[in-house]
């Protein structure tokens, strides 16, 4: 890929302009405050705004997939930057520490890089196509597991949630089956804790494009399996994918969600 470098140096300058933004509106609101929402509305845009200032300042002729501009056809561009400005905004608004800005680069709708940032506990987990993935500069991998029962497994349901939601019958499947599930209120940090071994698995149905671009990367390049959750290659336009540490793991994982969710 040309200008690689310039790629994952830029890519890290957007990241942390839009961490940057997050954490400067983090402090005018509560959690107990009812205009919360608004507030992340306008931190959501600020970070955005930031995040796309820099990548197309310096990329004018890419396309640019954001969460507060969600134009698909962006997709299509030889290049194009897929960025969710702040992953975890209902954790963001009750002042859980679990968020973070993702940001990837696909070329030929091919992920090239990925990073994702999280401002509060600032750690950066970057990633290259075919060179590995990375925390703060430093290799990382997935974790040695290959069995469900001794996994700690992750899930991130889709925002209209209902009682009668076949993403709970899945949930159902596998909770009894594996050491413990998790549903920390952040795909993309989901994705960066599988990749760097905290996480055995993750899965996640009807998301964005966004939530799991940058995450995927990641888990591929420290050695982890990725697919759709009725299995076949993932894509960045799905919105659902199953990933774990390792193929025996990934087999076994599967078929307990693919026959509730939808492709």
């Amino acid at each position: 890929m040309p200008d690689q470098d310039n790629f994952v140096a830029i890519c890290r300058q957007a990241a942390e302009a839009g961490a940057k933004e997050l954490l400067a509106w983090r402090g005018r609101f509560s959690a107990q405050n009812k205009a919360a929402r608004d507030f992340v509305t306008d931190a959501d845009l600020a970070s955005q705004g930031a995040i796309q200032a820099i990548l197309l300042g310096k990329y004018p002729d890419h396309g640019f997939l954001g969460e507060e501009s969600p134009d698909l056809r962006q997709l299509d561009q030889p290049f194009c930057w897929v960025v969710d400005p702040l992953d975890g905004t209902t954790n963001y608004v009750h002042d859980f520490p679990c968020f973070a800005v993702s940001i990837a680069l696909l070329q030929e709708g091919k992920l090239q890089v990925g990073m994702i940032l999280d401002p509060l506990k600032g750690e950066c987990f970057s990633a290259v196509q075919g060179q590995g993935s990375f925390l703060n500069g430093q290799p990382i991998q997935v974790s040695s597991t290959e069995s469900l029962g001794e996994s700690l497994v992750a899930v991130s349901f889709p925002p209209d949630l209902s009682e009668n939601s076949p993403d709970l019958t899945a949930f159902l499947e596998v909770a009894p089956r594996c050491r413990a599930v998790r549903r920390t209120g952040s795909a993309a940090l989901n994705l960066a804790y599988v990749a760097c071994g905290r996480l055995d698995a993750h899965w996640a149905h009807q998301i964005y494009p966004w939530d799991s671009a940058a995450g995927i990367l990641l888990v591929r390049e420290s050695g982890g399996v990725a697919s759709a959750c009725r299995g076949g290659e993932y894509q960045v336009a799905d919105g659902n994918y199953c990933v774990a540490s390792s193929e025996t793991l990934h087999q076994e994982l599967l078929p307990r969600i693919t026959g509730f969710l939808s492709a």
